[in-house]
């Protein structure tokens, strides 16, 4: 897998907000598969940026129902990446 593979997605939350302003931290969905350590370098090299900690999530999908009919959405993980004092990450900067 490559960078690409590994990081979905930015999640952009007021939680995630928040936590950027605060702690310098910032949250993706990621590849189910991926571990701390693939995240961390695939952050690393995608972003230029030096990682302290990676922490991870797996997120169990809602059940939903639509009449009689019930489903489910599908499980994801989600990893909340801690930078480096003065490192950031500007596709963030907008939100």
């Amino acid at each position: 897998m490559n960078e690409y593979d590994i990081i979905l997605r930015p999640i952009i939350t007021e939680k995630s907000t928040l936590l950027k302003e605060v702690g310098n931290q910032y949250i993706f969905e990621v590849q189910r598969s991926a571990n701390k350590i693939e995240i961390k370098k695939a952050i690393e090299k995608l972003f230029k940026v030096k990682v302290l900690d990676v922490h991870v999530s797996n997120m169990e999908g809602k059940k939903k129902r639509l009449g009689r009919f019930a489903g489910k959405r599908s499980d994801w993980k989600k990893a909340i990446v801690k930078l480096g004092p003065k490192d950031k990450i500007t596709i963030f900067e907008g939100a």
